[in-house]
This record gives C-alpha cells, sequence and structure tokens, in this order.
C-alpha cells in the first residue's frame, strides 16, 4: 500500500503543481493540516481548513513556485521533498530552498498533512533516518 501512496502523492503534487488544482479525492474529509513554517498558525481542518490554508500559505508571496523533487515511503507516511522559490509580497525578499510535505494516510486517504521549510524536520518527523 506504501507504494501506491507515494504514487498517490506524485500525481496530486504534479496536478497542483501544473494548474493549480487540488487532488481532492485523497485528502480525508476530516484532514488535518500543520503549517510549521506559518507563525501563529490557525487550525486548518477539513476541505475548507485545507482552501484557508493555501490562502494563508500563499498570502505573504508576490510569487511563488513549486518543484516535487523527491518521494519517499515511510511505511503510512509519505515525505514530499519540494523545491520552493519565492519572492515577499511586500519586502521583495526572496527565497529559494528545499521544503518539505508529510502526508500521513489511512484506509486510502490522507488524514494529516504537515508542511516544514526543511527537509530535515520532514524526514525526522515522518520517523526517516539518513
Amino acid at each position: 500500500m506504501s507504494e501506491q501512496n507515494v504514487e498517490l502523492v506524485r500525481e496530486a503534487l504534479g496536478r497542483f503543481v501544473a494548474t493549480g488544482e487540488v487532488f481532492w479525492e485523497i485528502l480525508d474529509e476530516h484532514v488535518v493540516i500543520e503549517d510549521h513554517d506559518i507563525p501563529d498558525t490557525r487550525d486548518y481542518r477539513g476541505h475548507a481548513g485545507f482552501v484557508r490554508w493555501m490562502t494563508d500559505w500563499s498570502e505573504p508571496w508576490a510569487e511563488w513556485s513549486l518543484e516535487p523533487r523527491e518521494f519517499i515511503d515511510a511505511g503510512d507516511k509519505v515525505v514530499a521533498i519540494l523545491r520552493m522559490k519565492t519572492r515577499g509580497r511586500g519586502s521583495g525578499v526572496e527565497i529559494d530552498r528545499e521544503d518539505s510535505l508529510v502526508y500521513d494516510f489511512r484506509d486510502g486517504k490522507v488524514v494529516r498533512l504537515d508542511y516544514f521549510n526543511t527537509r530535515e524536520q520532514g524526514l525526522a518527523a515522518a520517523g526517516v533516518h539518513v
């Protein structure tokens, strides 16, 4: 099942990067999103919470891009390593870094999604030791 989860994440991120569409089919209706990059983060739950999180996350950026780099099978979790490039809306500051998303699957659906602004944090959260 874990290889199937990796493929679901690969497909979901590919679709999002290419079209901006969310792959709702894999998100549990009660999914919990934890963003470890946004200070004073809100409570993001369910599909509406996912939309709120995406709005909050993208608000400070004048422009941004994500490039999926690596997908790591961690049992019931999948770690996606991304290259994120952004430019601050007000500051103009440019960021080019490696971020990570940790997808926690149960019964073929993502029940939890954690966003980290380093590769190492995502791997540690998923229990992957390198």
